[in-house]
Formats: C-alpha cells, structure tokens, sequence
C-alpha cells in the first residue's frame, strides 16, 4: 500500500491526554474542573455502551461526568424539565442527549432545549449558525475529528486545496465542508445527485465520504497522493459464513494504493468522536469561566 494510514486511535490518545493537561490548567485557574452531563432514555445496547465509553473517558481527562438513565417511557416534558435543570446547573459545562431517542420523543425539540454553550454535541442550530457565519461555537464532534485528522495528514495551512465532501448531512457532510472553507479550501458538497461524482472527486486534493454506502469510493476516482477521510461505518459480509464486517464509505484496498494518507475503518474517525466531545466540553468551560483557552489542538 502507498498510503499513509492516518491513525486516528493513536491521534485520539494524544488529544485526549492534551486535554487532561488543559482540566488541570482549568482547575488552577476556575477552582473547579469541567462537567458534562451525558443522558441516555432507554436501553439500546449499542448506545448504552457508547455513553458508557464516553463517562468512562470523561473521568480519565479529570472531568466531572454527570450520568442521567431514563427509563424508554420517559415522556418528552420530563426530558426538557431535566435538560432546562441541567443548562441552569453551573457544575455542568457541557450536556449531550444520546442520540437515537425513543420514536415518541421529538429529537430536534430535544437539542434545540440545550443551551447552545453547553451544546458540546455541536448540532443546536445555533452552533450551526455560528460556524457558517464564521463566529465562535461549538463544532459538532465527528467534523471537528476530520479536520484534526486531515491537519495531522497535510499540515497546518490547507489555503487552495480542492476538498469534496460526498454527502450533505447536516451531522458531517455540511459542517465538515464549513470547516474546510474556513481553512480557505475550495469546497465541493457532492451527493447522490451529483453528475458525473467520479469526475468531481478526481479533482480534489482532500476527499471526505459520508454518504452511508459500504465501499462505494473506488481508486479510480482519487487523485494520486489525495487525502481520503473515510467517514461511513456499514456492515458487510465477512469472509467468515454468516458473519459481517465493518467497512467504510471507501474501498480501503483499492484506495490506499492511489491515495497519498487514508483513514481506516475501524480505527480512523470514529476513535475522534468522544475525544472531541471532551475537547468542546473544555472549550465550553473556559468560554464559561472567562479562562484563557488552552487548547489542546
């Protein structure tokens, strides 16, 4: 393989140590350390252990983490009460609802009861609001995750470089692509209906896929020596009967030997996630506390 793997488990380690040295700094200064409050209605295993893994690293960097079980029934007043009681809290920097709700719950209604300063999850549209206009907030996680891991690939300064973003989610597609803008790329947001979308990606220097389909970038469509970030997780058969795999939005094989850095899947953007959920809850602290940022990025 030609590519670089970006490592984005060993990057994660490293930022979240960095972080832990930012809660101490914090401490020194705001006499308190950051808090963030996870919620989780129901009992969906792969969320429970999701939130599991996030208090368990909350704690790790030195935070405070706050954990809110609700049974599957939780009616939709309840949920805002505890998120409005939670926003009033001042020991609580950041609050995260787990993600998918129970389908009687209204999710957008949900978020949008968070304060948008301790919206560390980045999805009120507020915060979507500020990052397209340019203003402080707070980034959604899996975006700012791609970006960390394409500066670590390509260097500080991407001024000029052509970036497509396949998929216009407003989760990754549409943020990661204000991201890039703002680091002075020329964006593209393709999608499903995007003509000729192997001609569009040729073209591009960075290469971010989160469309949701299994493999479906091929090395044929990727610049040589293109940083491909590789956002999609699906199931596919395993070579192993009646057993499956995860794999990415990219055909990895084929991709790695065109492409100048590559992420892997497992292992590249989703190990991101909660570390960036961690950095904003840090970020909401300082901008709370009128600390100084030290930031760990």
């Amino acid at each position: 393989m030609k590519a670089e793997i970006i490592d984005g488990k060993a990057y994660a380690a490293s930022l979240r140590a960095r972080i832990a040295q930012g809660v101490t700094a914090f401490q020194a200064t705001a006499a308190r350390v950051p808090g963030l409050a996870v919620v989780l209605v129901g009992e969906d295993p792969a969320s429970k252990v999701y939130v599991g893994a996030k208090e368990k690293q909350t704690i790790e960097v030195g935070m405070v983490s706050f954990a809110h079980r609700l049974p599957a029934d939780t009616t939709q007043t309840d949920l805002i009460a505890l998120i409005a009681r939670l926003n009033a809290d001042p020991k609580v920097d950041g609050i995260l609802v787990q993600l998918p709700l129970p389908k009687h719950l209204n999710e957008l209604a949900v978020v949008s009861a968070i304060d948008p300063d301790k919206d560390v999850d980045g999805l009120h549209v507020v915060n979507a609001g500020r990052l397209a206009s340019g203003l402080p907030g707070l980034v959604s996680c899996t975006p700012l995750g791609c970006m960390m891991l394409i500066h670590d690939a390509l260097g500080a300064d991407l001024s000029g470089k052509n970036a497509v973003v396949i998929g216009r989610s407003i989760l990754v597609g549409k943020p990661v692509a204000q991201l890039l803008l703002a680091a002075n790329c020329t964006v593209t947001i393709a999608h499903s209906r995007t003509a000729d979308l192997p001609a569009v990606v040729k073209r591009a220097d960075i290469v971010v896929a989160a469309v949701g389909r299994a493999q479906m970038v091929k090395a044929e469509w990727i610049k040589p020596g293109a940083c491909v970030i590789d956002v999609g997780i699906n199931r596919v058969p395993a070579p192993e009967e009646g057993k499956t795999k995860l794999a990415g939005d990219v055909d990895f094989e084929g991709v790695a030997e065109v492409a100048g850095s590559i992420t892997p899947v497992p292992g590249g953007v989703g190990p991101m996630t909660i570390a960036c959920l961690l950095h904003n809850t840090l970020q909401a602290a300082q901008r709370r506390e009128s600390v100084p940022e030290v930031k760990p990025i």
